[in-house]
């Protein structure tokens, strides 16, 4: 983990910049927008089943009008992240650059929803550190599934190639994950449907004051097409 470390710190080679603040400040953006910003940061195992409820989760928010946004961990890794590979040093950089990038998303007011492996505790805690320097809320969620579970789904035969030697630095297998010590919400997501688990999201978010949902609004797009999840939906990834 120390090589890992040296290269989340080792990246400040930038010279002769200035920080330019906008003419308003955050909580000014807040008020005339009538929202706040936070990130909600999904981390398991490949196939716990973050993505399909990070996925929902977006859904059923932005039916409700609330503005939301689902950072995924393959899909970045098309663009932003692509020229990354598995390694502990490139797994940490992933996770500093999505980190940074959710922060930017949470500071326009836009709830950041970040779906990432995310094997390391140590680079999760750098995520949230950047969000609290900068009075961001983070919260993490852990989509929580025995790893026999996982591999039982394994949607993408991944978890097979790793154990067939095909894949290298395979999260669980061959490269370890750090589950979290105190994720504020915890998701057994072998035992919870993604509906559940999305209502206990929300719920949480409410009951820490970081969210208002219309009680009309939430129950018409209940009526009009539900949280679109079920437990067949635990292709899960």
């Amino acid at each position: 983990m120390t090589a890992t470390i040296k290269a989340t710190t080792d990246v400040d080679k930038s010279t002769n910049i200035a920080w330019h603040d906008g003419n308003f400040t955050r909580s000014e953006r807040e008020t005339l927008l009538g929202r706040k910003g936070l990130t909600l940061w999904f981390t398991g195992l490949s196939a716990s089943g973050k993505s399909t409820l990070a996925s929902a989760l977006e859904q059923h928010l932005v039916s409700l009008k609330i503005a939301a946004y689902r950072l995924d961990g393959d899909n970045i890794r098309f663009g932003l992240n692509k020229n990354l590979g598995f390694s502990d040093a490139d797994r940490t950089e992933n996770i500093r650059r999505i980190g940074e990038v959710a922060k930017l998303f949470a500071d326009s007011t836009v709830i950041a929803i970040t779906s990432f492996i995310s094997p390391f505790r140590a680079d999760r805690d750098s995520a949230r550190a950047l969000h609290e320097a900068a009075g961001i809320p983070f919260i993490e969620v852990f989509a929580d599934v025995p790893i026999e579970v996982a591999e039982q789904r394994d949607p993408k035969g991944l978890y097979k190639k790793a154990r067939e030697g095909l894949i290298k630095d395979f999260t669980g297998i061959s490269s370890p994950y750090e589950a979290p010590e105190k994720a504020e919400i915890h998701i057994r997501t072998d035992l919870v449907s993604v509906e559940d688990g999305v209502r206990k999201i929300v719920a949480y978010l409410e009951e820490k004051g970081l969210l208002q949902v219309d009680a009309a609004a939430s129950a018409g797009v209940k009526r009009a097409a539900g949280v679109e999840a079920d437990d067949a939906s635990a292709a899960k990834k």
